[in-house]
């Protein structure tokens, strides 16, 4: 029975390790779905490929939670495996019926406590305490520091070969008169593959089959992405830069003169 106890105590600790390692991914900024997700697999070393996992790999801190939680699962898997097979070394039929009775009721419990909201909301705040007081990991709000609350998003789309912005530089595009930034490009080519071109120059062209990561409002962003080449995509940037352009009039009128102005 000792055993069996054991077994359930490191489940218990592989919840508990999972949803710290959660939390302190959420505050790199990845939202609570994706890190939790990777906390799980990184933890019990499944291995899923994902275009996730690519930038949670390639964020120092991010890393070194990863690396972490690895190395945890892999002495937690061990040692459960062992434990799990030692509770029922030379028992009778009936003590291992009862010793399975235990293990489905002791894990029934672990999933309830897994999965309640109530207890994740207060294991969440001693988390979040013992993260400030701790460590160096701080949280990065991109919602709130990208003023998505306001109309404003990041989102990618793929550029198709009818699209207004094949074959454009981004200094022809002017998506800039749009409100709209291009904060990366997703680009495939023979020699190099996938790669990402971060911050990309005025003068990259766009070619067909990019997807470009950009920011801006919803709005403007979705006609972006459905605009066609052609006279018809030129009167839709018109239409978006004077949009745009009577948008930031209205903010500004209503923002009223800075401190010192008259």
């Amino acid at each position: 029975m000792n055993a069996l106890i054991s077994l359930l105590l490191i489940v218990l600790f592989s919840i508990i390790v999972n949803k710290i390692a959660a939390h302190a991914l959420v505050r790199t900024g990845l939202s609570r779905e994706v890190a939790s997700f990777q906390a799980m697999n990184a933890f019990s070393g499944v291995g899923f490929t994902t275009s996730e996992s690519e930038y949670v790999v390639n964020h120092p801190v991010r890393r070194r939670i990863i690396r972490i939680l690895m190395l945890l699962g892999s002495a937690g898997l061990t040692s459960a495996v062992a434990t799990l097979v030692l509770s029922f070394v030379n028992t009778t039929g009936r003590t291992a019926m009862i010793r399975v009775l235990v293990l489905a009721a002791g894990l029934g419990v672990l999933y309830l406590f897994a999965s309640s909201k109530t207890v994740d909301r207060l294991m969440g705040r001693i988390i979040e305490y013992m993260l400030d007081r701790f460590t160096s990991i701080r949280p990065v709000d991109y919602e709130a520091l990208l003023g998505v609350a306001h109309g404003y998003i990041v989102s990618t789309f793929k550029v198709g070969d009818n699209s207004w912005l094949a074959g454009k530089t981004l200094r022809e595009a002017r998506l800039r008169d749009e409100g709209v930034c291009v904060l990366g490009i997703y680009r495939v080519d023979p020699e190099r593959g996938l790669h990402y071109i971060g911050a990309p120059h005025p003068d990259t062209v766009i070619r067909p089959g990019d997807e470009l990561v950009v920011y801006g409002p919803e709005d403007v962003i979705s006609n972006l992405a459905d605009r066609i080449a052609g006279p018809e995509g030129d009167l839709e940037h018109a239409k978006m830069v004077e949009l745009v352009e009577r948008r930031r009039e209205v903010e500004e009128a209503e923002s009223g003169p800075l401190e010192g102005e008259e």
